[in-house]
């Protein structure tokens, strides 16, 4: 059977309406043999077209098309800034699109006014997928703009119209019956090898509208960004790889960009996501996007410098132990002496429980907590009610809006960045109005972490910064027009042929 022309799975499929249709799918919805397909478009009842060489290599560079929406700019809600404006209206063309934008420049209400047009345009339910607490928080932005959002938790609930749920609740629903789904804070799709990963590829697939929202969809390595490709439909991850990416060495971990490849590898991502550090990056104008100043301080509790002593994940867990109660105790003259609200990070159920009972006029939330106490204690933290909420990253590090406070403190800290980096971003974000202080409280056993985590927040804005630079006059020429996303291989080098071939061309 013949490779379809159109999205390269050796199937069933059609390619005028293609989806994007990965091998990992198994099946196809269009149900006409790739072959069949291939003698259509080029045997006549007369006559036998063949392909040369070159037309071949053109055709598949083509990896994806736009198949979108094509919603006129002042259709949507005026809410929108100009960057906002444009990049919805790029995303609803592409049909299929990531918007990677850092913290406080709008994800929310750009992907409730994407989510609104296609429903619109198609008159079916669309599903935004959100973490804990941000269902609500997204609906309660929604009213604020003027858009409608139902928070749904069963099969039942649904809408036609906006529908937000919970990651967790996704097994619930019948995805066959979406027009569109959003993935808020879809970093959650980083590990390739995760069930949750596979899940949502799987689930969606079919999905002809997809967007996915966050600001650190490659936290660790560019190699990650081959999952919101899969998921898009864009290319898979094996694909991608092997097109832009070689091993480094022997560890099978290790990727890095083919250095002919690296022109042509940002291009491509730029035909299907926004990477967007600040709107003045694209020419836009300064809505007031400027980040306040962040007041990193560090609190050793048992000495003056901590160790350099390179210690074992054993040795640091020890040195956590020993020093849990004198780390509470600071952070909890901090709260106490203070009239100002409180976001207090820890790692560790022992440390929560322990400084919720030393915090004055605190709350904790725990991941064995119920959903209803989770969601609620958090948005009443959004709102001013709660004046110390005490957590661990993993449960309220993402998507929450918390530019009402403007002070926190990691009692505990993982040895994941994007935990880290998510977590101060809950404060530290467009739209906070005072400086944010951060203090970081650790036992001198326990080594440099201060310096350890600006070392690597250090790597990770030059990774975020290049990756915005690098796309940039792509994103540009993309949101003033709708481009199809290729990936641009041109083979100019000259090759010797083996003699067994020249011979065969004599």
């Amino acid at each position: 059977m013949e490779d379809c022309r159109a999205c390269a799975w050796d199937g069933y499929c059609i390619p005028d309406e293609c989806i994007g249709i990965q091998k990992s799918a198994g099946t196809c919805a269009n149900r006409i043999p790739a072959k069949k397909i291939f003698q259509q478009q080029y045997i006549t009842e007369n006559e036998v077209t063949t392909m040369d060489y070159t037309n071949f290599i053109q055709s598949k560079m083509t990896i994806d098309a736009s198949h979108g929406l094509q919603v006129p700019v002042d259709q949507l809600t005026p809410a929108l800034f100009d960057f906002q404006r444009d990049i919805v209206h790029w995303a609803l063309a592409k049909g299929r699109a990531a918007i990677f934008a850092d913290c406080g420049l709008g994800k929310t209400l750009m992907q409730l006014a994407w989510s609104l047009e296609v429903h619109k345009a198609t008159n079916k339910p669309v599903l935004i997928l959100a973490p804990l607490a941000v269902a609500a928080q997204t609906a309660a932005e929604g009213r604020r703009f003027g858009i409608d959002a139902a928070v749904v938790e069963h099969p039942g609930e649904v809408v036609n119209g906006v529908n937000i749920t919970n990651y967790d609740k996704l097994d619930r629903f019948d995805t066959a019956v979406l027009a569109g789904v959003v993935l808020d804070e879809s970093s959650i799709l980083k590990s390739f090898t995760g069930k949750v990963r596979t899940m949502l590829i799987n689930a969606f697939f079919r999905t002809p509208y997809r967007l996915a929202c966050t600001a650190t969809p490659a936290p660790n390595d560019y190699m990650e960004l081959g999952n919101h490709s899969e998921f898009l439909g864009i290319m898979t991850r094996t694909e991608m790889l092997s097109m832009f990416f070689v091993h480094d060495g022997g560890e099978t971990s290790k990727w890095r960009l083919k250095g002919h490849a690296e022109k042509a590898f940002w291009r491509w991502m730029a035909g299907w996501a926004v990477v967007l550090d600040n709107p003045v990056s694209l020419d836009y104008k300064d809505e007031g996007y400027t980040l306040p100043e962040l007041r990193m301080h560090e609190i050793i509790v048992d000495g003056d410098t901590p160790t350099t002593e390179r210690l074992t994940l054993t040795q640091r867990r020890n040195a956590r132990k020993e020093s849990l109660d004198a780390r509470c105790q600071a952070a909890a003259d901090l709260v106490n002496n203070s009239q100002d609200q409180w976001l207090v990070w820890c790692d560790l159920n022992a440390e929560s429980e322990k400084l919720h009972e030393l915090c004055n006029l605190s709350r904790q939330v725990l991941g064995s907590d119920k959903s209803s106490y989770k969601s609620s204690t958090m948005l009443g933290f959004s709102v001013g009610v709660l004046k110390c909420l005490v957590t661990k990253p993993k449960i309220a590090g993402f998507g929450m809006n918390w530019q009402n406070c403007h002070n926190m403190i990691f009692v505990g800290l993982s040895d994941s960045y994007e935990q880290y980096y998510q977590a101060v971003r809950r404060c530290w974000r467009f739209g906070q109005t005072q400086p944010v202080n951060v203090y970081i409280i650790i036992s001198a056993k326990e080594g440099t972490v201060k310096e350890n985590i600006e070392r690597k927040e250090a790597d990770a804005i030059n990774m975020r910064r290049k990756m915005a630079e690098l796309t940039r006059e792509s994103v540009k020429e993309n949101l003033s027009r709708t481009a199809r996303i290729m990936s641009v291989y041109k083979p100019a080098t000259p090759m010797q042929l083996p003699a067994w071939a020249e011979m065969e061309a004599i």
